[in-house]
């Protein structure tokens, strides 16, 4: 077969650094995610959903078939970061956590993904975001240790 092809979905979660509230400007966070969308797609990789409330983000986007994971959260968080610096004053301090979560989605859960996504504001009037981390890991089967899942 002389064509790869590709089509893989990801959910990518990741917090401002000390889950500082720094997009509590809906203005602002709204450009944020934009932002992010941009720097998906600049990455061959198609934005789905990005949302998020003041102190983490969502990414649901596919994964371009010639990217590692690691290197796409490393890049979107490098070029985002640069970006917020150049807003000055405080956001030259902004700092995203180390860490970051990333899971697979099928496509026949692609929609359920993006209206979680869209529906964030609501969802963090009832769970703090350590407890909504928490439930995606177990959702997914995954072990964390406590001490090293946040910064």
């Amino acid at each position: 077969m002389p064509q790869s092809l590709v089509r893989v979905l990801i959910h990518t979660v990741f917090s401002t650094k000390g889950r500082e509230p720094t997009f509590h400007d809906p203005a602002f966070r709204s450009e944020v995610h934009a932002y992010l969308g941009g720097c998906a797609k600049a990455l061959d990789c198609l934005p789905i959903q990005i949302g998020g409330v003041a102190d983490h983000v969502h990414l649901l986007t596919t994964l371009s078939r010639t990217l590692a994971i690691a290197e796409f959260v490393k890049e979107i968080k490098r070029v985002s970061t640069g970006w917020i610096h150049e807003r000055g004053g405080m956001f030259r301090q902004f700092h995203w956590q180390a860490g970051y979560g990333c899971f697979s989605v099928s496509e026949s859960k692609a929609g359920a993904v993006t209206r979680y996504i869209e529906r964030q504001e609501e969802h963090h009037q009832k769970i703090t975001f350590q407890d909504e981390y928490r439930e995606l890991l177990r959702r997914h089967g995954q072990a964390w240790d406590e001490a090293y899942a946040w910064d």
